[in-house]
């Protein structure tokens, strides 16, 4: 009865979210454009929500369409009426205005960045205008204002990036450095799969406040099925649906030095939770049929490591899994990247005398074990949300890992 049209929408928790709204049918419908005349033409559907890349062309669409949908000039919900015409809404323009008031973002006076130029760009433009802002600069690829001429705007107070770039499957890129504006405040990126990307992940670590765009998501999905059912729903029920979703995506991520029972911790996990385990070392034995200190001795360390990043990547990029990272996972910038972007990370601290050696090529010995620990510590600490004292007993162990995360 509803769904959700775009392009390609394999990672898209829109089904869910409606789910936990109002539990009715609500599926994905991946169109390509020549097919778009085929779609709207199917009467079956009687409401649905528009992302990338069809929000103006559902505007042109439409029969008729709300007051904020005319404003901002594209469509993200529709509705069928009993008479076969069109009638579009934009909730986005809503959910952007509560994600921003989430973040405590108040735009009167102040300078915005808006990376991207698309239909979601139009919806973050109006908001902020509406808002008061002082100046509003949409930056693109090829317009007046693109990534060449940027730094004219290294001023800027609040940065919102309305782009895909960083978005699954694509983790890791980034459009800007964040670190060369620093005036900003505030960071706000309408994805939200990965939970963190990079441009959030930079944000984080210069102190600047920022959110994702899953509360956006939420929010209007709220206001689309208002729309779709003609009944009111509580806004509090945002909030309890954002917790309910991050809960479902995140992995939670072990990492620790060689030994301290991340394996062991994972499986114990695994089975309190139901969630699958995923071990990194594992992934690259698989991949390279040969066993790690193998690898090692054939092929030196830095084959290894480009192994282990492959594996780790791949493992990143999963939603609602336990994983188990070698020892030395963090040593690489990308590893410590993809490592965050979806999960939450907690770092095994155990005392170097506790630690097994057996098997593991660059611990053989309590010397060796201390000097990788001095080098990886920091690591460690920068790659962790949280860091969770390792006890003889796994399930003491397990206990304190799950008190850190909200399952």
């Amino acid at each position: 009865m509803y769904g959700l049209l775009g392009r390609k929408l394999g990672h898209s928790l829109s089904p869910q979210i409606h789910s936990h709204l109002c539990g009715y049918e609500y599926k994905l419908y991946p169109t390509e454009p020549e097919k778009l005349d085929d779609f709207f033409a199917d009467t079956s559907l009687r409401g649905f929500n528009i992302t990338i890349p069809y929000k103006i062309e559902a505007f042109n669409r439409c029969d008729e369409r709300s007051e904020t949908a005319e404003k901002v000039g594209s469509v993200n919900t529709i509705i069928r009426r009993s008479d076969g015409s069109l009638y579009g809404d934009n909730t986005d323009y809503f959910g952007f205005l509560y994600m921003a008031k989430k973040c405590g973002c108040d735009f009167e006076g102040k300078k915005l960045l808006i990376l991207g130029s698309g239909g979601a760009s139009l919806t973050v433009c109006h908001v902020a205008r509406d808002e008061g802002a002082r100046e509003i600069v949409v930056v693109s690829r090829s317009g007046e204002n693109n990534y060449e001429n940027i730094s004219r705007h290294y001023d800027a107070d609040i940065i919102v990036n309305t782009t895909p770039v960083g978005m699954y499957p694509n983790n890791g890129e980034r459009l800007i450095d964040l670190s060369k504006f620093t005036k900003c405040k505030k960071a706000l990126d309408l994805i939200y799969n990965p939970a963190r990307t990079v441009f959030l992940l930079d944000a984080q670590r210069l102190g600047i406040d920022c959110i994702n765009g899953l509360y956006m998501l939420v929010a209007q999905a709220l206001r689309a099925a208002e729309i779709f059912t003609g009944e009111s729903i509580p806004l509090s029920r945002i909030d309890e649906i954002y917790d309910a979703i991050i809960a479902e995506q995140k992995n939670i991520v072990l990492v620790g030095m060689p030994g301290c029972g991340k394996s062991t911790c994972a499986a114990l996990l695994s089975q309190k939770t139901g969630r699958e385990c995923v071990d990194t070392d594992a992934l690259v034995v698989e991949a390279s049929g040969e066993k790690i200190p193998d690898i090692f001795a054939k092929y030196g360390e830095d084959e290894f490591r480009s192994r282990e990043t492959a594996a780790v990547r791949s493992a990143g990029k999963l939603a609602g899994k336990i994983i188990a990272t070698g020892g030395g996972a963090i040593l690489r910038e990308e590893n410590r990247i993809a490592l965050r972007e979806n999960s939450t990370v907690i770092f095994l601290k155990a005392p170097v005398d506790s630690l097994a050696t057996d098997g593991r090529p660059l611990s053989k010995n309590a010397e060796a074990l201390q000097k990788m620990l001095s080098e990886r510590l920091p690591l460690y600490i920068e790659t962790a949300d949280f860091t969770v004292e390792v006890d003889g007993d796994p399930e003491i162990t397990v206990r304190r890992i799950l008190s850190c995360v909200s399952l």
